[in-house]
């Protein structure tokens, strides 16, 4: 069986590049091969050209980029087997698409800004919201692109959308290994009977939290013993903990649910927040139905 390919989107922007080297490292520790896909809506029009006359300068600039990053690749991990798409597309839809036959796809935070249809900073965003694989969108200070802090971290929301994310970050942890730090937000805002409990109320939501938690990591924590999990659960709104949290992170683990009437997997406040806010990369794993 063909083992699926870690896609990374590449248009030559710094963070792209650092995508790129991220996936790299990603592929080596997982054994995958690597796919570079450069999207662009530029080969719509070359049908209109002069045949015979030189290539379009984009297409020039496109093959220049996927050569590069294929080197740089190269250079960084010589036994990663690479290969190299130009697709005439924008860059989200050819991505999505390249994610249906995908382990996961890899995008940069921003990209080359003022030229369209390449990995702009909305790109990551839309893709997570719609792909059918994990999507990591690389950002962060230093230390969570370099891994050196040596944790996980996973967002552990509600049992309907978090089970493939769950999976996903047992075996990042076993596959670098690291800790996994477990994090369940809980709120009580607002309700009745914490305002009129006070403290046991609050106690209450806690334990219910906690109670939850232990019932998502169950089975993988069993399946995985040589991950150390440290589970949390922490009061607060859950797209504020877990930014705050991902600063001592190497990745950031959350999931996402599929809601009827919608297409593709619309992102919620945490994820919005943590693409936008996080301070190491963040993947979105969709729930599979």
């Amino acid at each position: 069986m063909t083992e699926l390919p870690l896609v990374v989107g590449v248009d030559g922007s710094g963070s792209s590049l650092t995508a790129l080297d991220w996936a790299v490292d990603e592929a080596a520790r997982r054994g995958l091969p690597l796919r570079l896909v450069y999207a662009s809506l530029w080969e719509r029009y070359e049908g209109i050209l002069p045949s015979g006359g030189p290539a379009p300068s984009e297409q020039v600039m496109a093959e220049q980029i996927v050569i590069s990053a294929a080197e740089r690749a190269r250079l960084r991990h010589p036994e990663v087997r690479t290969a190299t798409d130009i697709l005439p597309e924008e860059a989200a839809e050819a991505l999505v698409r390249a994610g249906d036959t995908a382990f996961a796809v890899v995008t940069g935070a921003r990209g080359r800004g003022g030229l369209r249809g390449r990995l702009l900073g909305s790109v990551g965003p839309a893709v997570a919201a719609r792909a059918h694989c994990p999507v990591i969108v690389v950002r962060g200070d230093p230390a969570g692109l370099s891994g050196t802090h040596e944790r996980i971290l996973l967002g552990a929301g509600e049992p309907d959308a978090a089970g493939e994310a769950v999976r996903f970050a047992f075996a990042e942890a076993g596959t670098r290994g690291c800790v996994l730090d477990a994090v369940r937000a809980w709120s009580a805002h607002g309700s009745a009977d914490l305002l009129r409990l006070g403290g046991d109320a609050a106690e209450g939501h806690e334990k219910q939290a906690g109670a939850a938690l232990d019932a998502l990591l169950r089975d993988q924590a069993a399946g995985h013993p040589e991950v150390r999990v440290r589970p949390a659960t922490v009061k607060g709104p859950p797209r504020k903990v877990l930014v705050d949290r991902s600063a001592a992170a190497d990745l950031v683990v959350i999931g996402a649910r599929r809601r009827p009437g919608h297409a593709g997997l619309p992102l919620g406040r945490v994820a919005h927040a943590l693409l936008h806010h996080a301070h190491c990369p963040v993947a979105v794993v969709p729930q599979r139905t």
